[in-house]
This record gives structure tokens, C-alpha cells and sequence, in this order.
């Protein structure tokens, strides 16, 4: 294990990526801002819309100040936006709990409303330097390959795995040794096309040495086009572009299937992503 440990912490002092999340002057905020944008979404389309937020609002007094709506619209792209009406409800939970300060340890951040396991980890370990572990998808892939051998992996993280993650933690740099694991989860150990040879504990890795045994298990790629989730992005798009109510008949424009259209703008209401008006009108959620 210590092998592991000094040999992650090299190679990512090497190859670190210059995230502005990851810098020394980022904020607690600014960190749980960027875990939660990065939750099933790539770094390149998050990177943007974290500048926007922190110049937008810089604290979360100046989020909770504004309305839900606005965090939607502000949201853009990045899919599953109902991940930005939790960040407005953890936003308002820490102006109203902590003074506007993000807290610092686990179990109040794991109070906060919509932030998970992960999430309360991850801005424990790199917004406040906790020594807590981290584990993403990234880190457990690399993690199961090396250790196990395996490229199974459940649903959420067993208590071995979580053991194994603390065991590994050094008693200094570990919010830099699980950041180090995800960079090599996402950039070499990769899901489908691992770069081996580039790995620098290839020769550590019980899952190289074993010739690469698939997984038994595999999960269906989960198709896009057509589907509810895609209406109820055109149905949103049309709403954050517009400051205004928008009516019914303009909603039935973007979307060709009515009885789809109504499908996802009924989960739209019910998720509270959007409010219903009287006069058959929609807008995004006030306060």
C-alpha cells in the first residue's frame, strides 16, 4: 500500500490538471459547486458554467438570495438540472445554519440537503483538507483493478471498499492522494480504453497481471435521442430562454409527440423545476 500511496502522489504532482476547483485559493463554495456540476458531466463543459456561478454568486448568501428559477436558467446544458435546485436549497441551508459558511465537517455537510456520501467527502477532503475518503467512480475503478483484480463493481461502495480507501489515506497530502486516484481514473485507468502502459502502478496492478478479466456484469449504455429526459430538455431550454411566462402553445412547438411532451412537462412540475400558472402558462420556480 505504500508503494500505491508514493508512487500516486508522484506521478500526479507530474501530471496534475490546473483545475480552478483545485487551486489553493478556491473556496469551500467553489469546491461544492464543482462536485456537484460534475456529477455524470465532463470537465470541459463544467469548467464554463463554474466560472459563471462563482462570478454570479460568490457565496451562498448571494445564491440563496436569488430564486430557484434563476439557478435552473443559469444551469444551461449540463443535464440533470434538478441538481441546481439542490444546490439553491444547500445554499440556503448553509445561509441559514452556518452563517453563510460552508461547514467544514462531514456530518453537517451531509445534512445539507442534496449532498450525498461523496459529495460531503469530497468537500470535507479538498475544501477543508480532511483526512476523509473520497470515492467516486474514478477512484474505485482504479482502486478494484489494482487491489482485487476485478472490474466488477456494485452499485454503491461496500464496507471493504471503504476500508480500503482509509487504510490507504497518509497521514499527510490525503485529500491529494484520492484527488491523484481520480486524475488516474480519469485520464489513464479508464473504463473502456485503459492506458496500461502509461500507469504508474502498472506493475502493482492485480488487474494487469491477471490479463485484463472483463467484468460478468455489464450495464446498458443508456440511449438519449427520443427519449423523456430529452423532451424535458427542450421544454427547459424554452423556458430558460425566456424571462417571461411562456404559454402552453409554445411549449407544444418544441416537442412533436404531445402525449411525451405532457409526460415530461408533468415530471418537470412534480420535480419542481418548473411552476404551472394560471391562463395554461409555465415559468421557471420562483421562490
Amino acid at each position: 500500500m505504500d508503494e500505491f500511496v508514493t508512487r500516486m502522489l508522484r506521478w500526479y504532482d507530474d501530471h496534475r490538471r490546473d483545475l480552478p476547483w483545485r487551486r489553493a485559493d478556491a473556496s469551500p463554495w467553489g469546491v461544492l459547486v464543482s462536485e456537484v456540476m460534475l456529477q455524470q458531466t465532463p470537465v470541459a463543459r463544467v469548467e464554463p458554467v463554474w466560472h459563471e456561478w462563482l462570478s454570479r454568486w460568490p457565496t451562498p448568501p448571494a445564491l440563496a438570495a436569488d430564486s430557484p428559477g434563476e439557478a435552473v436558467r443559469a444551469w444551461g446544458r449540463l443535464g440533470y438540472p434538478r441538481r441546481a435546485l439542490r444546490l439553491h436549497a444547500a445554499a440556503t441551508a448553509i445561509t441559514q445554519r452556518h452563517r453563510g459558511r460552508v461547514p467544514s465537517s462531514y456530518a453537517d455537510l451531509r445534512a445539507l440537503p442534496g449532498v450525498g456520501d461523496y459529495t460531503a467527502a469530497a468537500v470535507a477532503a479538498f475544501g477543508f483538507g480532511a483526512r476523509v475518503a473520497v470515492l467516486d467512480t474514478n477512484v474505485r475503478r482504479v482502486h478494484r483493478r489494482v487491489f482485487a483484480g476485478t472490474d466488477d463493481s456494485t452499485a454503491a461502495p461496500t464496507a471493504a471498499e471503504r476500508a480500503l480507501a482509509r487504510d490507504l489515506l497518509p497521514a499527510d497530502r490525503a485529500p491529494e492522494l484520492s484527488v491523484a486516484v481520480m486524475e488516474l481514473g480519469a485520464l489513464v485507468c479508464t473504463s473502456r480504453s485503459p492506458g496500461c502502459v502509461r500507469c504508474p502502478v502498472e506493475s502493482l496492478c492485480a488487474w494487469r497481471a491477471g490479463g485484463h478479466p472483463p467484468a460478468v456484469t455489464k450495464r446498458a449504455a443508456q440511449r438519449y435521442e427520443g427519449t423523456d429526459r430529452q423532451a424535458r430538455g427542450r421544454l427547459l431550454a424554452v423556458l430558460r430562454e425566456r424571462h417571461a411566462p411562456v404559454r402552453a402553445a409554445d411549449l407544444d412547438a418544441c416537442w412533436p409527440d404531445a402525449t411525451q411532451r405532457a409526460r415530461a412537462l408533468d415530471g418537470l412540475v412534480a420535480d419542481g423545476l418548473v411552476e404551472p400558472l394560471r391562463g395554461g402558462r409555465y415559468r421557471l420556480p420562483s421562490r
